[in-house]
């Protein structure tokens, strides 16, 4: 079957790819090295991101609060609730100054016309109507009441009236409730009616369930009797509770963001445009069911509003609800220590505010842990996030290749020895078979010996000195002992990190190409002890003075004692010993190293001469480490010194023990 592949426009439905878990591991190695917990390594990709092989960038969290940062200042910028109740004020005082107008056009008419007792009647009721307009508060909502009763002269100045307290139901009413505007602001009985009893039912519910009871009506029920009037298509009362909550947070946090006297002012004008006390108290009591029932809806927030133009309170409500969203995410981003804590993320929220490779980094992000834990490579032990042996090998075959694509490009071959004998492949050469070796008959040369002494005829009858083997290519087999320093002055130098991708790749080939082969690995500082390779990756440099190179020979030794074929020790430090144990046990340190310090250790040199095994001493920073000690070492040893850096420390090390692995003949 051929595979068919559709292709489409994005449009916010599809799911994005997994990160490959190769590039999770690539981006986690050094930190992970460095600090030694895989948890903070993967809290550290969290917050900086990452970019795959092929180039795509994986946003951080830093990032993304940054840009969050910058969105939330141009929300601010947007305008302002103070400018638009100046406009408003504005506008009413025009309304005010028309009627003014028409007062006095009316009265002039009159005059004019001739009529005393028209010019009369119509100067009373002009001075009544100005004595009204005179009345007038000077605050908004006190402006608002009195025109609300007054008889306008003008008709203009009436309609315009009306429109500005259109525009103000409106307004006012969407700082409550988005989506419910037009219920709210309606002077429709039956409308408000409606409205009152959804408010009621839904106070209700909160209350009984505050209680533990049983909701009367329930949630299906009142989506049936009012959905219409919730627009947000919860699906259960938690979301229409988050929904109405984060609203009305909102709305508080942008009737904070005035002044008190304008907050005053507002909220007359709130409640002259609301005319119904029953609708207001209902409202009242929801307010304070809502604060109890979600108290993580970012109640008493409130925002320093800095643009110039105005901004309705509608408008405002809706960037002090976006401005929550982005509090809220940022605040997950701020505490986040895992990547699991990212699910809290509404993708949509921040796609709508950051865009489509915000919400493409975050689902990723998010699914960290997942796809290295469908993968195999980690694993979650109380409560802590370690890799597994895969994940192990996978660092050390990554460590390898990195180190192989820096070497220069040479034929490294597989140790060969230039003799036959027993070993692992076939040659294309025979031999008589001799006491002692592998009975890998070669069937076609044995038989033909037997006829060629027998003769022709069946049976064929065979002899011992009839068989012939199959002779295979000798392969060495060494043991070998990695000493590396993790005295203090390693990370320093920041030679730590390249010591450890260096025994990683060491251990890695030498498990995946020379099985046979031994590998320990030591690490030492003030003391020496024995590091597994699976607890390789997470091994720390001690926080300790002291490079006990005395202490780490005689552990090496003792570990080489029960191993056979060729053995080495191969030593990383980046100085001399200046810690040795004295005969009672105890732990001595001095700087610059003192005589009985490099007497003791070139004891344990020697010691490790008789017993037949080669150190190789791999000396970082040139400049400090040219010391003499490491050089007699070498000569005393019969080993060899190598000066290099950080660099170039895993390629030396790893073309040196694929030549100079010795061949071990069999005793004769």
């Amino acid at each position: 079957m051929t595979a068919r592949y559709d292709y489409s426009d994005w449009d916010g439905s599809q799911e994005w790819g997994e990160l490959d878990p190769d590039d999770l591991l690539s981006e986690l190695t050094d930190d992970l090295l460095s600090g030694g917990d895989l948890n903070d390594s993967l809290r550290r990709l969290m917050r900086t991101g990452m970019r795959t092989r092929d180039g795509e960038r994986v946003m951080g969290m830093r990032e993304m609060i940054e840009r969050m940062r910058r969105r939330r200042e141009e929300l601010l910028k947007q305008g302002s609730p103070n400018a638009e109740m100046e406009r408003i004020s504005k506008a009413l005082d025009e309304v005010v100054g028309q009627e003014r107008g028409a007062i006095d056009r009316l009265e002039q008419e009159a005059r004019d016309s001739g009529d005393e007792r028209r010019a009369e009647v119509t100067s009373d009721v002009a001075t009544e109507r100005r004595m009204s307009l005179d009345l007038l508060p000077e605050d908004l909502a006190g402006k608002v009441q009195g025109l609300q009763h007054h008889d306008f002269v003008s008709s203009e100045a009436r309609e315009r009236f009306e429109e500005l307290m259109e525009e103000l139901r409106q307004q006012v009413a969407q700082t409550y409730f988005e989506g419910m505007s037009e219920a709210l602001s309606s002077a429709d009985p039956e409308q408000l009616a409606r409205m009152r009893s959804a408010m009621d039912a839904l106070n209700t519910m909160l209350e009984q369930r505050a209680r533990g009871e049983e909701l009367d009506p329930s949630f299906e029920q009142f989506m049936e009797n009012y959905g219409d009037l919730f627009p947000g298509n919860p699906q259960n009362l938690d979301e229409l509770l988050e929904q109405l909550a984060e609203r009305m947070a909102a709305a508080e946090a942008m009737w904070r963001s005035l002044s008190p006297e304008q907050r005053q002012q507002l909220q007359s004008l709130a409640n002259a445009l609301l005319e119904d006390m029953d609708l207001r108290w209902q409202m009242e009591r929801l307010a304070g069911n809502l604060r109890e029932a979600m108290p993580g809806a970012g109640w008493g927030q409130s925002y320093r509003f800095r643009g110039q133009n105005p901004l309705g309170f509608g408008e405002a409500t809706d960037v002090a609800s976006q401005l929550g969203e982005l509090d809220r995410m940022e605040e997950v981003f701020s505490s986040a220590s895992s990547p699991n804590a990212l699910d809290e993320i509404d993708v949509d929220q921040l796609r709508r505010h950051l865009g489509d490779d915000a919400a493409r980094s975050l689902e990723r992000l998010a699914r960290l842990t997942k796809t290295l834990r469908e993968n195999g490579l980690i694993e979650t032990q109380g409560g802590r996030t370690e890799l597994t042996p895969k994940g192990v090998r996978r660092l050390g075959q990554k460590a390898l290749s990195d180190l192989f694509s820096q070497m220069r490009r040479e034929r490294i071959g597989d140790h060969q020895a230039a003799t036959s004998g027993a070993g692992h492949d076939r040659e294309e050469t025979t031999k008589p078979y001799e006491y002692g070796d592998p009975m890998n008959l070669h069937l076609s040369a044995t038989v033909h010996n037997a006829v060629r002494r027998g003769g022709a005829g069946v049976p064929v009858r065979l002899r011992p000195e009839d068989f012939e083997v199959v002779e295979t290519e000798a392969l060495t087999r060494s043991a070998t002992v990695l000493l590396v320093d993790l005295s203090m002055s390693m990370p320093m130098r920041d030679n730590f990190v390249p010591a450890k991708k260096m025994a990683m790749a060491l251990q890695t080939l030498i498990s995946t190409r020379f099985p046979r082969d031994y590998l320990g690995i030591v690490g030492f500082s003030e003391v020496a002890r024995e590091i597994k390779p699976e607890d390789l990756p997470t091994a720390m440099w001690d926080y300790v003075y002291g490079t006990n190179l005395q202490h780490a020979l005689a552990l090496a030794r003792r570990m080489l004692a029960h191993q056979y074929g060729t053995k080495q020790i191969i030593v990383v430090t980046d100085g001399e010993p200046t810690a040795h144990i004295d005969d009672a046990g105890e732990v001595w340190f001095n700087y610059p190293p003192v005589q009985e310090t490099l007497r003791r250790t070139m004891a344990e040199v020697i010691r490790t001469t008789k017993a037949g095994i080669t150190i190789n001493v791999f000396a970082l920073d040139l400049e400090r480490t040219h010391y003499p000690f490491v050089e007699q070492i070498a000569r005393v040893n019969g080993g060899r010194t190598f000066y290099t850096t950080h660099d170039a420390l895993g390629g030396y090390v790893l073309v040196d023990f694929l030549r100079h692995r010795r061949y071990l003949r069999p005793a004769s």
